[in-house]
């Protein structure tokens, strides 16, 4: 039996934007799964700044709900930080779609509160991680198309029963992903998790590089594409 039978603990957020240093977790789930079931945890959490308009259009958090309904930031964040490195050291995986997002938003969070970031919980690096992301790219890298998580549930054959952008929803529909496309590259489940970390991190690095090259080419302004996967070293001071 691999480690592709469990356990597995899904991780996703929802936020105020897509800048990992400045922006913010609203709401998070953790959604364990084994041979008992699935098992889901989720957070609303009150950011502390208002929730932008564009961003509360995806998911459905409002400022107002939020400050209503939400924890404060620190006290969840150190839960979901505690949690998270309690499977890691006990050799459960965390499977996230685009882990490098979720997790280094974490981490930015707990440094601007001032709690300990996940690696530093564990003394270690954050492994072992899963990214049907990365997997997806890796083995299947010249399908045309978009690679956002409702893309590949669509291309997978995945039908859940919530809507898309809420992080429980999203989470189980991450495992759902992972496990279709372990059907059709078995050979992933062969490897150890140490390996397929690994094999990750070489992958998204090299999609990195591939993706940032043809946007030389095409002369596009902006940072490109990050190198690292799943989190990297701080950069600057959070506010």
């Amino acid at each position: 039996m691999t480690w592709s039978a469990g356990p597995l603990l899904g991780f996703d957020t929802e936020t105020t934007g897509v800048d990992v240093d400045s922006d913010r977790i609203v709401s998070a789930a953790l959604v364990r799964r084994d041979e008992s079931g699935t098992h889901v945890r989720t957070w609303l959490i009150d950011p502390g700044v208002e929730i932008p308009e564009g961003a509360a259009a995806i998911h459905g958090i409002s400022t107002e709900h939020a400050r209503e309904h939400g924890e404060p930031p620190a006290p969840a964040l150190d839960e979901i930080a505690s949690l998270i490195a309690e499977a890691l050291r006990g050799g459960v995986p965390v499977v996230a779609y685009n882990a490098a997002f979720d997790l280094c938003l974490l981490d930015a969070e707990l440094r601007r509160h001032g709690l300990p970031t996940v690696p530093d919980r564990l003394c270690c690096d954050t492994r072992p991680v899963i990214d049907p992301l990365v997997l997806d790219r890796a083995e299947d890298r010249y399908r045309q198309g978009k690679r956002k998580l409702v893309d590949l549930c669509g291309y997978y054959e995945v039908t859940e029963s919530g809507s898309l952008h809420s992080a429980d929803v999203d989470v189980v529909a991450t495992l759902d992903v992972l496990e279709r496309i372990l059907g059709r590259f078995p050979h992933l489940a062969d490897l150890d998790l140490d390996q397929l970390h690994s094999y990750q991190v070489t992958a998204h690095r090299a999609w990195a590089e591939g993706f940032n090259a043809w946007r030389e080419r095409k002369g596009l302004d902006g940072p490109g594409a990050q190198d690292h996967w799943p989190v990297r070293e701080p950069v600057g001071t959070l506010w």
